[in-house]
């Protein structure tokens, strides 16, 4: 993934720090309003998402979706049984789509690297004091290098929510620049807990801050929280992505997750990705889905089976 322009550095900007975020958000439309992102969600999805209700769409969800255990019950054992079904599933179905990756505890990072035994499937760890972002900077940097250290192939952070909704931009943005240079190459997502943020605006202007700060991509939800994902706020982050990708040519991926439990829900992100970023985004594998319900079900249309790997 190219190196795209992070908001960290500070020359020339000691006295008047927020300045930079200025002249990030004027780069972009950032005057929302609830209503029209409600409507124009509803026009697309009206218009447009019988047309990807296919097969192919289908394998393309299933080939997206990061099967997500973060329960407060996860232990080595039932992990390790998480995974190997993951091995299983890929041994019965050679002809089918991976997933995209096993999206963990930062501390189970160690048991699915050394279990996960299909190629092309990630590790992807919550990290950074998940999900309420409410902890010691050192915290959440000692637990993401201990998470990449012990295996994990991609971070999953989430914004500082309350800094954001305070206007402390430089908080915000100096943690996701932190944790992006423990991750190197390694994908950094960052959560922006879309039903915190509440209004369309916010989300638009905590999307452009962590795409800014270093974000690989971004992601709607913890799924602790209600609302979880929505059709509005996913459809805010991909227009943000799509204008960053024609401001600087550099592909931002897009991540919905929280209570995404049916097909239906499934199709209607696929929907969005599709018309508002492109196919590329699908081909590439920057688009995802968090889910713990959705694969069986996916596997089940796609079979033609009651069978559950997962």
């Amino acid at each position: 993934m190219s190196e795209h322009c992070h908001c960290h550095h500070h020359e020339g900007t000691e006295n008047h720090p927020e300045d930079r975020f200025q002249e990030a958000f004027g780069k972009f439309e950032m005057h929302l309003h609830d209503e029209d992102v409600h409507a124009a969600v509803k026009r697309l999805v009206d218009e447009k998402k019988s047309t990807y209700d296919t097969p192919e769409a289908r394998l393309d969800l299933l080939a997206a979706v990061e099967l997500t255990t973060l329960k407060v019950t996860d232990s080595q054992e039932s992990v390790l049984r998480f995974t190997e079904k993951v091995n299983a599933f890929a041994d019965a179905h050679p002809d089918l789509p991976h997933l995209a990756t096993i999206c963990v505890y930062p501390n189970f990072a160690k048991i699915v690297s050394e279990s996960l035994e299909v190629e092309g499937v990630e590790v992807a760890c919550v990290s950074g004091g998940f999900p309420s972002s409410q902890t010691f900077l050192e915290i959440k940097t000692t637990e993401t290098a201990l998470a990449v250290h012990d295996g994990a192939t991609e971070i999953d952070m989430v914004l500082n929510v309350g800094a954001f909704l305070s206007g402390d931009y430089e908080t915000c943005a100096d943690e996701i620049a932190e944790l992006k240079a423990i991750c190197g190459e390694r994908p950094l997502k960052v959560i922006l807990e879309t039903g915190a943020l509440q209004t369309a605006e916010n989300i638009k202007r905590a999307s452009v801050l962590s795409i800014f700060a270093g974000a690989d991509f971004i992601k709607t939800s913890t799924g602790k929280i209600e609302p979880a994902a929505t059709p509005e706020a996913a459809l805010v982050m991909c227009q943000t992505i799509a204008e960053y990708y024609r401001l600087t040519g550099t592909k931002i991926g897009f991540k919905a997750a929280g209570g995404i439990s049916t097909v239906d829900d499934a199709l209607t992100y696929y929907t969005i990705v599709n018309e508002v970023l492109g196919r590329e985004w699908i081909d590439e594998g920057l688009f995802r889905i968090g889910t713990s319900r959705l694969a069986n079900l996916l596997v089940q249309e796609i079979t033609g089976n009651s069978e559950k790997p997962f």
